[in-house]
C-alpha cells in the first residue's frame, strides 16, 4: 500500500507554509478529509488497514474514533472490521461518549484517527474508554506522522507520541516532515505568511 499516492492522487499531500495543530509550522502538510471525501478510496484504505490489524491477531468488539477527524475513517475501518462503530466528541473541551452510544465492561476497543501524530486525541478517548471499563486494544490510523512507532515499521518512537505503551499502533505508512517552531521557522524568516488548513483553523 502507498499510502502517500493516495495523499498525492487525491490532492490531501499539501505543499506551502502551515500552522500545524501544535503550533509549529511545516511546508507539508496532510490533509486527510480529502483522502476520505471519495468512498472508494476510502473502502480501498480501510480494507488494507483492516488487513493488518487481522493478522496481528487481535481481537476488536468496537472501532472508537474521537470526532470530528477521525468519524470518517472509524467508520470504514469497524465496516471493514465487521464490528460497530461509536465516537467520542468534545463538551465543553473535554471528550465525552454521547448520542446514546455505550460501552460494556470488558469490551475491546480500538481507537481510530485518521492521522495519528502525537496521538494526544486518541489518548484522550482512551481515557473515555477506560473509565467506562472498556479495553483499548489498538490504534490505528490511515497515516502516522512519525513520532509514534506503528506495528511494522523501523522508525522509533519519539519523545513526543502521547500513544499509550504496549498497545500495538497500526498504520498504511510513515509521514516525516520538517518542523519548525514560529520564531525559527526559516519560510516566516524568508517572508513567507503562514496558514491553518486543519479542521482547528
Amino acid at each position: 500500500m502507498n499510502i502517500e499516492q493516495h495523499y498525492k492522487e487525491a490532492g490531501a499531500l499539501l505543499e506551502g507554509h502551515f500552522i500545524l495543530s501544535s503550533g509549529n509550522h511545516s511546508n507539508r502538510y496532510l490533509q486527510s478529509a480529502k483522502v476520505l471525501e471519495d468512498p472508494k478510496r476510502a473502502a480501498i484504505l480501510a480494507d488494507a488497514l483492516a488487513e493488518e490489524i487481522r493478522k496481528s491477531g487481535i481481537k476488536v468488539d468496537t472501532v472508537c474514533a474521537p470526532a470530528l477527524g477521525g468519524v470518517l475513517a472509524g467508520y470504514e475501518l469497524a465496516r471493514a472490521l465487521g464490528v460497530r462503530s461509536i465516537f467520542v466528541e468534545r463538551k465543553e473541551g473535554k471528550m465525552e461518549l454521547r448520542r446514546g452510544f455505550e460501552v460494556s465492561e470488558g469490551e475491546n476497543i480500538l481507537v481510530c484517527e485518521d492521522i495519528i501524530t502525537t496521538g494526544g486525541s486518541a489518548m484522550e478517548a482512551t481515557v473515555v474508554m477506560e473509565s467506562l471499563g472498556a479495553n483499548v486494544v489498538a490504534f490505528a490510523a490511515l497515516a502516522n506522522r512519525g513520532f509514534c512507532q506503528r506495528a511494522g515499521s523501523d522508525m522509533e518512537r519519539k519523545s513526543e507520541c502521547k500513544l499509550k505503551e504496549g498497545v500495538p499502533f497500526f498504520a498504511l505508512g510513515d509521514f516525516e516532515f520538517e518542523m519548525y517552531e514560529p520564531a525559527n521557522c526559516p519560510m516566516c524568516k524568508a517572508g513567507s505568511e503562514a496558514v491553518k488548513p486543519g479542521s482547528r483553523s
